[in-house]
């Protein structure tokens, strides 16, 4: 009866967490069926924005990697900026592309150690952009 329970519980356990895309085209572990990014648009050029991304990951925490994505599908250009961070012990990618000549686009990606999603550092991330520019 214990063995059983115990396949049981690694079972779901394995099933629970897998692997997620994130918005810098990487894999990382996360719980599937969450909800873990925040989606805004500005009318601003895209080097003003990814510069305020830019600062606003500094001032938070550290920066981990910069990345330019080169033949993205999106629909202006063919070049899409991503920055991955930590900030407070969890790892954040924020992802910054132009959708039209002028409006440029950002999502703020968060995950927990655990891969969990935290929601209310990705909007206090984008606000925090937001008032930057």
């Amino acid at each position: 009866m214990k063995t059983t329970l115990l396949v049981a519980f690694l079972g779901m356990a394995v099933f629970a967490v897998g692997c997620r895309s994130t918005v810098g085209g990487g894999k990382t572990a996360g719980v599937p069926f969450i909800k873990d990014k925040i989606e805004a648009r500005y009318e601003r050029p895209m080097e003003q924005v990814y510069q305020a991304a830019l600062e606003v990951i500094k001032f938070n925490g550290a920066i981990v990697n910069e990345t330019t994505l080169h033949g993205q599908p999106n629909v202006v250009g063919n070049i899409v900026k991503v920055i991955e961070g930590n900030v407070n012990q969890r790892t954040v990618w924020v992802r910054v592309e132009q959708s039209d000549p002028k409006v440029t686009a950002v999502t703020v990606q968060t995950r927990t150690p655990g891969g969990g999603s935290d929601l209310d550092l990705a909007a206090m991330i984008d606000k925090q952009i937001a008032l930057k520019l």
